[in-house]
């Protein structure tokens, strides 16, 4: 299907001997959806889109949705729009600036500090707090979310909440990591297009992947103010007790 980084966090074991139900999808931005693979995509039978990008993003990317389906912009950088998730677009079309900003090891600082923001902005609660509190409901799901590569604010995303459901550290890692396998190919044609521009393509590596390294420094955040995960979602989010429990409950499943 024409839509990279497109997968389920189905499958992943929980304790109990249970697993992730595959009910949640995760993707890139869908914004050249058609023929096909608009037909694909609508035979998921997802119910509600949940795009965490910026206003910019959107204006740039626009999503196709298919009819009857629930579209929710949920900002979580709109009090950082310049923060690295976001700057994708602008810094593949200027190979000079992306040295002054990138090179030097900066890239992996710049996306290290965009992950503890993950954990303090005030869009970022609330916007996780809205998709999570939505999520936890049967009506709005099977349910999408993404973000312009789907990588970043969507890995924290996914990541979290397998943390919460009781999937192994060791799990979440490696579906986080899954974005280098299943996204990196498709920007095969944008890193050459940077390189033809006179661009250093080893530049876009830490921007364009996934290191451990980002979403260690996202747990860490998270454990400095939070405890755990589930502080994370009771005390950061604010989520009540019956909104953690429903998410815990109807996501996994009998193995």
């Amino acid at each position: 299907m024409g839509v990279p980084n497109l997968r389920d966090l189905g499958g992943w074991r929980t304790p109990g001997g249970r697993v992730v139900r595959g009910q949640v999808f995760r993707s890139a931005e869908f914004s050249k959806l058609q023929d096909d693979d608009a037909t694909s995509f609508a035979a998921l039978g997802i119910r509600s889109v949940y795009d965490l990008r910026t206003e910019d993003e959107r204006a740039a990317q626009a999503n196709v949705v298919p009819d009857g389906v629930e579209y929710v912009v949920v900002d979580v950088l709109a009090d950082h729009a310049g923060a690295g998730p976001a700057q994708l677009l602008q810094i593949l079309g200027d190979p000079r600036g992306a040295e002054e900003m990138l090179g030097g090891g900066k890239a992996v600082a710049i996306f290290e500090a965009s992950y503890r923001e993950f954990l303090s902005l005030p869009s970022a609660m609330a916007g996780f707090r809205r998709f999570f509190t939505a999520l936890a409901r049967q009506e709005h799901r099977p349910a999408l979310f993404h973000c312009t590569t789907g990588k970043d604010r969507t890995g924290w995303a996914a990541a979290s909440l397998l943390m919460l459901l009781g999937v192994d550290d060791d799990d979440v890692l490696a579906d986080y990591l899954l974005t280098n396998e299943e996204l990196l190919p498709s920007l095969q044609p944008t890193i050459d297009g940077f390189a033809s521009l006179g661009g250093d393509p080893a530049l876009l590596q830490p921007v364009l992947g996934v290191r451990e390294e980002y979403l260690d420094a996202a747990r860490d955040e998270m454990t400095t103010r939070y405890g755990s995960a589930d502080g994370y979602f009771s005390e950061g989010l604010r989520l009540d007790t019956a909104t953690i429990d429903l998410l815990r409950t109807s996501l996994v499943e009998s193995a």
